[in-house]
């Protein structure tokens, strides 16, 4: 495997992991099996690189307002919605708990990315 395939597949294992962990130790995150959890990461991943786009061109206006809270606050909605329905088995309770997760699946997930890559 090439340097660059091996690094995607520890972003992707990297944030399923993370996404695990939150699910277990959050109270308000609840994730039924690996298979939903691995979902919820390619339907994130789709929404952060075709979606989240989008609207940043056309609300960049706010996104300057806010000193890019804005963008935060859009982070927060994608990891609502998809624990409000879209992915079966992936359930997000309140507001609160999408913040909370919303926040450790970036450092967690940064973290596990940066111990897994091949930096050879």
């Amino acid at each position: 495997m090439t340097t660059g395939i091996r690094n995607w597949v520890a972003q992707w294992v990297s944030s399923v992991l993370a996404l695990f962990i939150i699910t277990k130790f959050v109270p308000g995150i609840q994730g039924k099996d690996f298979v939903s959890l691995a979902m919820v990461v390619v339907a994130l991943a789709f929404a952060n690189s075709f979606i989240r786009p989008i609207i940043m061109f056309f609300a960049w206006p706010i996104n300057c307002l806010t000193f890019g809270l804005f963008g935060f606050a859009l982070n927060i909605f994608f990891f609502m919605a998809l624990g409000n329905g879209l992915i079966a088995g992936f359930h997000v309770l309140t507001p609160l708990a999408a913040v909370i997760g919303s926040v450790l699946m970036g450092i967690l997930s940064g973290v596990f990315s940066f111990i897994l890559q091949d930096r050879s």
